[in-house]
């Protein structure tokens, strides 16, 4: 990939690592609300929130808003295809997707289809940077470190079962491709320790999560707990730690201490799901799968383990939801040039991304609904920003390249969307108070295909998803004498059109 300025990652990180030391050594972040929000605080219509994060950049055009279709054609011209696939019909007559999503497709009536999501305007694109904006509604770098709406959730709310984390990250690694530049923001920042997310890296093996390690007696681990405990209260952030983040961090050993004893726990464990049930997410299952054993990029099998991956931690998602979880993300795990990072072999990714999370995505909108539980969990599915053949940025805001693609396509690995595109993006909801079989947002039929009609930016998005759960915009938390707005400067404003 190619230098786009002289931001770098390494910037990203060092900025990131600053604001996580001021908010260490900052204080007990007090809410605020002003009067006049207070008065607009909405009705909540969710108590959970499962987010699936499709990291990379997911196109629009070769998932939810089909355009023009042609098919390869040795040295067609790059410019004469938007979409690599044909359309397919939904339950919803107006509404049409690309092949390869033939189950969602049949749900499409129990949700909402925004069109219209359009990424920051951030200077150049860094997936990590638009990741972070995402996910806390702020562009990076923030003096404080900002916390991810998970954390938000967490701290405003509260969790809905004591024993249960309320905020549960599950499927994203940390310790390959870009996994500094995901912590920075996977966090709760100023926010404290307690709030913020329980990582589960390898769906299939949360119920190790939620054990003691092997071969430690209950006595044992008792003891090593109480010492840790005391170890951190006394110093356990060196020079910078405040006194509300230790006894956050305490607080958060408590959570954990107690999710380990409880009944809850069992949620965790997937062995407890009968095997008909899992392979309605994951057809390929068999007992003893160990999806995420690989740790390299390569191999003939990579697909159907990542395929495996995401399916479990669906299923893992709808149990938690089942037991009280408030907040749950879901990754395709973003990892440079794999899953939805398509920058070559654009056709072929984009087809293998789409068997990944046709079956499970419906799977756990049937499965919500068959429970009772649809109404009251809302799911978002989402990506940072979409993807074009020949524009990088937004039509009138194209920045430098990063993806060659010449004017005649001789090889199929050209033939799909390889450029980041920010003018337009998909965003699926289901459940949690939003309408049914509604469509959201035009955008243009041919390029760049850019949203003409009802724009919908992050801090509106994230007012939405505030909305459902009975959070104000307009909420702030004061750090370092100063109000932090769970949306942008207090500015988002939730899109009543999504909903019912």
């Amino acid at each position: 990939m190619k230098q786009i300025s002289n931001w770098t990652r390494r910037n990203f990180i060092k900025t990131a690592s600053a604001a996580t030391l001021s908010a260490l050594a900052a204080g007990f972040p007090r809410r605020i609300l002003a009067a006049e929000a207070e008065s607009e605080r909405p009705q909540a219509t969710a108590d959970t929130v499962i987010v699936l994060w499709m990291g990379g950049g997911m196109a629009h055009t070769e998932t939810f808003d089909p355009k023009r279709y042609t098919p390869y054609d040795k040295g067609m011209a790059s410019s004469s295809f938007l979409s690599t696939f044909p359309s397919i019909d939904t339950a919803v007559d107006n509404i049409k997707f690309s092949e390869g999503l033939g189950k969602l497709a049949k749900v499409m009536d129990r949700g909402t289809l925004i069109r219209s999501y359009t990424a920051g305007d951030l200077g150049f694109i860094l997936h990590t940077r638009h990741q972070f904006q995402w996910h806390t509604g702020y562009a990076p770098p923030q003096t404080v470190a900002a916390p991810h709406i998970g954390a938000v959730v967490a701290r405003t709310l509260g969790p809905l079962n004591p024993a249960v984390p309320a905020f549960i990250n599950i499927g994203q690694r940390f310790d390959i491709g870009e996994g500094e530049e995901l912590k920075a923001f996977t966090t709760a920042g100023f926010l404290g320790s307690e709030y913020g997310p329980f990582n589960i890296p390898f769906p299939e093996a949360a119920a190790e999560s939620v054990r003691p390690p092997g071969g430690m007696t209950a006595g044992r681990f008792e003891n090593r707990d109480t010492l840790f405990k005391k170890m951190v209260a006394a110093s356990p952030l060196g020079d910078h730690g405040s006194g509300f983040q230790k006894e956050s961090l305490v607080r958060s050993l408590d959570n954990a201490h107690r999710l380990l004893s409880s009944p809850a726990a069992k949620a965790f464990d997937l062995e407890q799901e009968p095997i008909e049930s899992i392979r309605r997410y994951v057809p390929s299952y068999q007992p003893g799968d160990r999806f995420n054993a690989r740790q390299d990029r390569e191999g003939a099998d990579y697909e159907e383990k990542m395929l495996g991956r995401f399916g479990l931690g669906c299923l893992l998602a709808r149990r938690l939801a089942e037991v009280g979880a408030r907040y749950v993300e879901v990754t395709t795990e973003y990892i440079p040039f794999l899953n939805w990072d398509t920058h070559e072999h654009g056709h072929s990714r984009a087809a293998a991304m789409k068997k990944q999370i046709d079956s499970p995505v419906a799977q756990l909108v049937l499965d919500l609904e068959e429970r009772g539980l649809l109404n009251r969990t809302l799911i978002v599915l989402a990506s940072e920003f979409s993807r074009d053949a020949l524009v990088e940025g937004k039509p009138d805001k194209i920045v430098k390249d990063q993806v060659e693609v010449p004017d005649k396509i001789e090889d199929m690995k050209f033939y799909g969307m390889h450029r980041h595109f920010t003018d337009a993006g998909c965003v699926l909801l289901f459940g949690g108070g939003v309408k049914r079989g509604y469509l959201h947002g035009v955008t243009a039929n041919e390029r760049p295909c850019k949203t003409l009609e009802k724009r919908v930016v992050i801090e509106d998005l994230h007012a939405s998803i505030y909305r459902a759960l009975g959070i104000s915009p307009k909420l702030a938390y004061e750090i370092e004498r100063r109000p932090f707005y769970v949306t942008r400067d207090g500015l988002g404003k939730p899109v009543s059109e999504l909903f019912a």
